[in-house]
């Protein structure tokens, strides 16, 4: 699995603890000041669940319910897209924007930040 991120983002590599801090919204912007734009693939996805399980050490379930608490608090969870090239364009071409794709995707367009197990 490869994290990526629009070509502007100002890092060339990321930690799965950014990575996280990113996607439970408690980072919200690049260095620069540039806003995060955190992308997942469709809560059924198989992508996800291993991309959560990997960087949140938890299931989608477990953050479903970590995200229900913080709608109270006017916070959204990421956008959703629902394939591999969906989340390819659209981190193409939104600034701040950051995914995940299956590897052996091809990445023209975006940055890789990390190489996930």
């Amino acid at each position: 699995m490869l994290v990526i991120a629009s070509p502007n983002v100002p890092v060339d590599s990321i930690s799965r603890e950014e990575l996280a801090a990113i996607y439970l919204a408690q980072k919200m912007a690049w260095p620069g000041g540039l806003p995060v734009v955190p992308v997942n693939r469709e809560a059924a996805s198989p992508v996800r669940e291993h991309f959560s399980e990997v960087v949140f050490e938890r299931s989608p379930r477990e953050l479903a319910d970590y995200w229900n608490r913080l709608r109270f608090q006017g916070k959204l969870p990421p956008l959703v897209q629902t394939s591999d090239q969906a989340m390819l364009g659209f981190v193409r071409s939104v600034p701040g924007a950051v995914g995940y794709v299956e590897a052996g995707q091809a990445t023209t367009g975006v940055k890789i930040l990390k190489k996930l197990p």
